[in-house]
């Protein structure tokens, strides 16, 4: 409200919340989802929070200062595409779940090769599109893909890896150019290594570590608050007329 005349005075975009606008974050049980989803929740933002172990979301809702409604579902079944579907509204995809399994490229093994394109690029795939149909309904919405500064560059052992996350990068492309005149914005963030209990084995190796380190600008790993404040930005009404883009959370890395 104006102090000088009193009338009621629209916020400027960069100062608008999401309070009230419904989330759901897959991969939330733990790591980047966990922190995206509490980030979300402590925002005001009516969160869904989406993992196969019920413990961990139940660690989850303990930690939440705001209530958060937990679903344990598995993102590679038609169950939870089901769920999505059912809901009244959507506003924010916090599309996370994913794995790694490092290997030589001349020693992948197909199981592996399934594994990663079903949860990383087929699995998102779905649910994005799933979330979408919600969204449209309101012409609005917000879907983050989770990518990764692999999407960007290619790296030793990591051959699948990449592959998947260029794919997601391919797709945040496409949709923001097909699904922006419905009022959807699509985007990536794409982080570096961050310290979370999928990357902490690889960290733990010294040489590893100093490599990572050394390709990190700002003399520190990522934290998995760094890349929930950047979800929040593309979540949010100051993100409006972002779409179709990959932030990346990556210290500098593929600015080599």
């Amino acid at each position: 409200m104006s102090e000088t005349d009193g009338t009621q005075r629209e916020l400027p975009v960069w100062a608008r919340g999401i309070e009230g606008q419904v989330a759901l974050v897959t991969g939330a049980g733990r790591g980047l989802g966990r922190a995206c989803a509490l980030a979300l929740a402590e925002a005001g933002a009516a969160v869904v929070a989406v993992a196969r172990t019920e413990a961990d979301l139940h660690s989850l809702a303990a930690e939440a200062r705001r209530p958060v409604e937990t679903w344990v579902e598995d993102v590679t079944r038609e169950a939870l595409l089901g769920r999505i579907e059912q809901l009244d509204r959507l506003d924010v995809l916090v599309n996370n779940a994913g794995t790694n399994r490092p290997q030589p490229f001349p020693e992948v093994t197909d199981a592996a090769l399934d594994q990663l394109l079903d949860l990383n690029v087929r699995s998102a795939f779905r649910v994005a599109r799933s979330a979408a149909r919600v969204m449209l309904r309101r012409k609005s919405g917000s879907i983050i893909h989770m990518s990764s500064q692999m999407g960007h560059v290619g790296a030793v052992e990591r051959s699948v890896y990449c592959m998947t996350k260029h794919a997601i990068e391919g797709l945040s492309k496409a949709m923001a150019v097909e699904l922006g005149p419905q009022g959807i914005r699509v985007n990536a963030v794409a982080p570096t290594f961050i310290e979370t209990p999928m990357t902490r084995p690889y960290l733990e190796d010294p040489a590893f570590a100093e490599f990572v380190r050394s390709m990190i600008k700002m003399d520190r790993f990522g934290s998995v608050d760094d890349v929930a404040a950047a979800v929040l930005y593309l979540a949010s009404p100051a993100s409006g007329i972002v779409t179709g883009t990959s932030l990346r959370v990556d210290g500098g890395w593929t600015a080599h």
